[in-house]
């Protein structure tokens, strides 16, 4: 219904490829961008309030990143009206910031602190995959191992109420360590407009 008040909200708790580091400035071409579109269009009320933050981590402050995941929550999702559902990409930072995180058990804890104080508030928690990032300066094959391990555990531990496989999404089908060359800035880490377009048309919106 045109003009129709939205009945909820969609929250995106992220870093800076959830805040549109590396899409064009001023054009709305961010992933929760493209979702709220997909929304508008299929004439589902629901909002999407973008919580990105470039730099940010899951279990760590950063010097110019402000407060970690875990710490913000409350301000930025649920202290929010009408929150539906909210969908977390978080945890590249952790892996690949020094001081480098290595040990998934600590970001899946993380993980699990939010899905439990989330769910408390009646608030639905869909996981989104870590995405790729060999070819950025850090990387190497601990950090990566790191990656995989959380990103089984976000697949396959069922402790989210769905998933989006935003890692599926943009990887390079001939090196799935690597984000496809189409999708890439340029610096292996984070998508460009089409890259980020990927990642917002792969959200299932039932999952809503």
């Amino acid at each position: 219904m045109q003009g129709a008040l939205a009945n909820g909200s969609v929250v995106t708790l992220g870093d800076s490829i959830t805040d549109g580091v590396g899409s064009t400035v001023g054009t709305n071409r961010r992933w929760p961008d493209v979702l709220a579109d997909r929304l508008k269009a299929s004439q589902r009320r629901l909002g999407v309030l973008n919580a990105g933050i470039s730099g940010n981590r899951l279990l760590l402050d950063g010097t110019d990143f402000g407060r970690n995941a875990l710490a913000r929550l409350d301000e930025d999702v649920l202290s929010l009206g009408g929150v539906r559902t909210l969908i977390v990409l978080e945890g590249i930072n952790d892996i690949q910031q020094s001081p480098n995180q290595t040990d998934p058990e600590q970001i899946i804890n993380a993980y699990k602190q939010i899905i439990a104080q989330a769910k408390a508030r009646g608030i639905r928690v869909i996981g989104g995959t870590i995405t790729p990032f060999k070819g950025w300066r850090v990387w190497n094959e601990t950090l990566e191992a790191t990656r995989q391990s959380v990103n089984t555990f976000i697949r396959t531990s069922g402790a989210f109420d769905g998933v989006v496989d935003f890692d599926a999404a943009i990887r390079d089908s001939q090196d799935p360590l690597r984000m496809k060359p189409e999708f890439d800035t340029g610096d292996h880490l984070h998508p460009n407009d089409a890259g980020l377009r990927a990642m917002g048309e792969a959200v299932p919106l039932a999952l809503l």
